[in-house]
């Protein structure tokens, strides 16, 4: 009866099997042919990822795929795997249980028709990819509670009425992509199980509505990098989970609303560079804040004494406010306090003690402000210190021993102040050195020879001081330097002749000291030496020949008792008053000198012999060592590495093999030589032309042989690990305006990049050398507006801002049609990887180009590329490089077209004569422009973003054309 009865039951459950069969068993089937397909859309670009995806295993068993408990595809986890191509989800929603998709951090693209048939999806991310078009309609995603699409590549207009069928979102992060401009979104206040809500740089506009207090959950807002106007909403106090808050980069105006300080679970807050102002009396409750970055605003009265109590604060940014009164005594005594900057406000009293008490503080920047007493001793022990900046103040005193010694400070900046004693001997252990400045102070005594042996060192200003003795002679040892102040001191003695080692030196000033006998011949031997000022000294016999080259472009010889004939090069029109105060010299030329006798003419013409023998013989080694180098280079390349050594990573969809490329870097394809490395010009048998990169390695011939425009670059040892990283960054830019970068090719002791070729050369080739062009201002406005817009998109409208520290009209190039592509964006980041530390970046640029802020701070930011394009758009408006023998000595671009802003009048002097009349107000509009970029203080440059507005606002009323020359 038992087994009748068990029998019975098992009878019974026949069908509902054979109904599993004839429905799960396609299902699996079909889910396999699903997945096949989206690994043939994908494996060539990560093939490891995808090695156990094979017909005859289980789909459960592919790496990445989850499965539920029925055995059908639940998950699609394949984030961060390097995977380029297009991903099919018109067939992955054809799997019916599918809940999660995460294919975060890759390099995926193309558009999304439509995702409908996701239904049952609860995750999706897609974050940090290159996809286009629009996000397509999301309503049908009713149990979606995660949605990341954070700079996903993503435009136009967001479907922000699908999100209100999306009422399960407790995660949102729409941010960093180029969305068409909308108010804040209605919708997203009704998804009130929201806990985190990212909408930074996506184009919100408008004010933040009062109904964001209805967000309850949030623990985290962020909406930072928008065009948001107006006061911060009173309901926003009620969000009292709220941990993190960025509200920066806007244009938010108004006091901090009352009951701001509820929000004491805040740690993270960050509402900088906006309008915002009144007092900070809301902010003494946060005690659990721990970074507080509200910089650039309008903030006044006296920073809260409770802020010295706060237990876990360790970053605090407020500068360029209005602050006045004196920094809490206790200030970052009791976490591991890290830095400070409440530069450009209007402190007093004296410098806290203990913010240093654990060891961890990095930077201490108070610069600008009304601060007294001395440096307080403490800091001597502050072994994890980077950058120290207290310049502009009324600090006194002794600096207090081992200050100079610290072994991981990048910056001392003392100037302006009124410090006074020596330079100790034990800065020669300050091995990461690279800024000494400590102008306009009363330090004195003799400079430290052992000075020499802080290696790192590329800039020293010792300008106005009472320092006195001789230069030592071993400062030739600090191969790296390119800036030399010592003008008004008290040196003595001969200039060392040894300088001419410093083979990194542009700069160089020893005016307004007691330095005598004659002008080192050395001084020939600076490759890359552009300013001299020796005025005002006791130097005396004749003008060496060797500064007769005419790379030097500012000179001062004045005021000395120099003798002789003025070098042929240098006795022109441009020099005339670099000579003055030298009774004793003559000229050929100069009517203001006596002409040169015969006596001194022959004399001159001996030396003149001498030296074009010497120069013969120079010529005639280096030819010789060039031969042998070509010799030996071309050796090479006809035995080039083997296949298997060299590692290609593409970014695109490829027509060439790494052989194509490796085969074409040779001499006859050489087409430019920069400070980063060499550029060959790559010819594929379809036609198609490329454009490759040679990173120079540590250590090449390369770099012994080749220097950049501004300066030699120092050796360069590349970690792998950090030049991949950088390299992964730029291979995500997608704009139109910056140059396509398709694949890297990378070996043991080379480094390629493969990027698309641009037949018009460079912006600065066709403006300043013998290929330019004679441009019509319409052509001009298009590549002012085209390269900001790339610029834009580097700092707006990646994941993180890619500055390019090098912006200028020779890495502005041009396609067949004229239109601009920035290049080499990221690449002194790349070559400078194995520096160690981020001084080397700081020191990237060109003359004439670099900030300001380059010469005393470590915080290179968006704002200096703004400055080096607002020396760009001055090219373009006026014609004109932007170091010229006529803008004076020590002077710029810059500085020559502030000078003629004194009237409408002047400046119109300064448009290039070759710009037609009709279209000379148009340029005007662009040169007010350049001029706001190119502000002294960075605060008060407008962002990349508002630049592009600008120019589109100042567009040409009339056309004109492009005549070639």
């Amino acid at each position: 009866m038992l087994d009748l009865q068990v029998f019975g039951k098992w009878r019974s459950l026949v069908p509902l099997f054979l109904l599993f069969v004839v429905l799960v068993a396609p299902s699996r089937s079909a889910e396999l042919q699903l997945l096949l397909n989206l690994k043939s859309m994908l494996e060539e670009s990560n093939r490891s990822v995808f090695s156990s995806w094979k017909e005859g295993n289980s789909v459960c068993s592919f790496n990445g795929i989850v499965c539920n408990s029925d055995g059908l595809v639940a998950e699609i986890n394949l984030p961060r795997q390097e995977l380029v191509g297009v991903v099919p989800f018109d067939s992955i929603c054809g799997l019916g249980a599918l809940q999660k998709i995460n294919l975060g951090e890759n390099s995926l693209y193309g558009s999304i028709k439509d995702v409908r048939n996701c239904t049952r999806l609860q995750v999706l991310d897609l974050g940090n990819n290159s996809f286009s078009g629009e996000v397509p309609d999301l309503s049908a995603l009713s149990e979606l509670n995660f949605l990341n699409l954070n700079n996903s590549g993503f435009s136009g207009k967001f479907p922000w009425k699908s999100l209100e069928n999306l009422s399960n979102l407790t995660f949102l992060s729409l941010g960093d992509n180029p969305f068409e401009s909308n108010p804040f979104p209605g919708e997203v206040l009704k998804l009130e199980k929201l806990y985190w809500l990212y909408l930074s740089n996506c184009s919100i506009t408008g004010q933040i509505p009062e109904g964001i207090g209805n967000l309850t959950l949030l623990q985290n807002l962020e909406l930072s990098d928008n065009q948001i106007f107006g006061e911060i909403p009173a309901g926003i106090v009620k969000l009292k989970k709220l941990w993190q808050l960025e509200l920066y980069n806007n244009s938010m105006t108004g006091k901090l609303p009352v009951g701001f300080g509820n929000l004491t679970s805040l740690v993270n807050l960050d509402a900088s560079h906006n309008l915002l102002e009144g007092d900070l009396s809301e902010l003494r409750f946060l005690n659990q804040i721990a970074s507080l970055q509200l910089f650039e605003n309008q903030f006044s009265g006296e920073i809260p004494e409770e802020f010295g109590e706060f237990k876990n604060l360790i970053e605090l940014s407020l500068y360029t406010n209005k602050l006045t009164g004196s920094l809490p005594e206790k200030l970052g005594s009791w976490a591991d306090f890290q830095y400070i900057d409440v530069s450009e406000n209007f402190l007093t009293g004296s410098v806290p003690p203990d913010m240093c008490k654990n060891g961890n503080m990095t930077d201490l920047l108070i610069l600008q402000n009304r601060f007294t007493g001395g440096i307080p001793e403490s800091y001597a022990n502050c072994k994890s210190l980077i950058r120290f900046r207290v310049s502009n103040n009324s600090l006194s005193g002794i600096v207090p021993p081992g200050i100079w010694s610290l072994p991981n400070l990048s910056i001392i900046d003392f100037s302006m102040n009124q410090f006074e004693g020596p330079v100790t001997d034990d800065i020669g252990n300050a091995k990461s050195l690279g800024l000494l400045i400590l102008a306009n102070n009363r330090f004195s005594g003799e400079l430290p020879s052992k000075i020499s042996q802080a290696s790192s060192l590329v800039s020293i200003q010792l300008s106005s001081n009472q320092f006195s003795g001789q230069i030592p002679s071993d400062i030739s040892k600090l191969k790296k330097l390119s800036s030399l102040y010592l003008n008004d001191n008290m040196f003595s003695g001969p200039i060392p002749y040894s300088i001419g080692s410093c083979i990194s030196l542009t700069d160089i000033n020893f005016a307004q000291n007691s330095l005598s006998r004659k002008i080192p011949d050395s001084f020939g031997d600076l490759p890359s030496l552009n300013s001299l000022n020796l005025s005002n000294n006791k130097l005396s016999g004749q003008i060496p020949v060797s500064l007769s080259y005419p790379r030097l472009s500012l000179l001062d010889l004045s005021n000395n008792q120099l003798v002789g004939p003025i070098p042929d090069s240098l006795d022109i029109k441009v020099f005339t008053d670099s000579f003055t105060g030298n009774a004793g010299l003559c000229s050929k030329n100069d009517h203001h000198f006596p002409a040169c006798s015969s006596a001194s003419g022959s004399s001159h013409h001996i030396q003149t012999f001498m030296w074009f023998l010497i120069a013969a013989i120079v010529v005639l080694l280096v030819l010789l060592a060039s031969f042998f180098y070509i010799k030996v280079k071309q050796n090479n390349l006809k035995h080039p590495l083997k296949q298997n050594s060299w590692d290609m990573k593409s970014f695109r969809v490829l027509s060439f093999s790494e052989k194509d490329i490796i085969d074409a870097v040779k001499p006859d394809n050489l087409i430019g030589k920069g400070g980063s490395g060499n550029v060959y010009k790559v010819v594929l048998g379809s036609g198609k032309e490329l454009a490759v990169k040679h990173i120079w390695p540590s250590n090449s011939s390369y770099q012994k042989n080749c220097r950049s425009s501004s300066a030699m670059l120092s050796k360069r040892t590349f970690r792998s690990s950090e030049y991949e990283a950088e390299v992964a960054t730029l291979s995500a830019v997608r704009h139109v305006n910056v140059v396509k970068l398709y694949c890297s090719i990378t070996s043991e002791d080379s480094n390629l990049l493969v990027y698309e070729y641009l037949p018009n050369g460079s912006l600065w080739d066709r403006l300043h050398t013998c290929h330019k062009i004679e441009m019509g201002w319409d052509v001009r406005y298009a590549i002012a507006v085209g390269s900001a817009k790339g610029l834009e998109y580097l700092h707006h409208g990646c994941d993180r801002p890619v500055i390019h520290r090098d912006v200028k009209s020779s890495n502005i190039l041009l396609d067949e049609e004229w239109k601009p592509r920035i290049a080499d964006f990221g690449l002194a980041k790349i070559v400078q990887a194995g520096e160690g530390g981020d001084l080397t970046h700081v020191i990237a640029g060109t003359h004439g180009y670099i900030a300001p802020e380059y010469a005393y701070t470590c915080k290179i930011n968006e704002k200096s590329d703004v400055y080096s394009f607002g020396v760009v758009l001055l090219e373009l408006v006026t014609g004109k490089r932007p170091i010229e023998p006529e803008f004076g000595e020590s002077k710029d671009i810059v500085n020559w077209v502030s000078n003629k802003m004194k009237s409408k009048e002047t400046l119109l002097d300064a448009v290039d004569s070759t710009i037609s009349d009709v279209v000379r107000e148009d340029a005007l509009k662009v040169l007010k422009i350049a001029i706001h970029c190119t502000t002294k203080i960075p605060a008060f440059r407008p962002s990349m973003r508002m630049v592009v507005q600008m120019l589109e606002e100042a567009e040409p009323s009339s056309v004109t054309n492009i005549v070639v020359m």
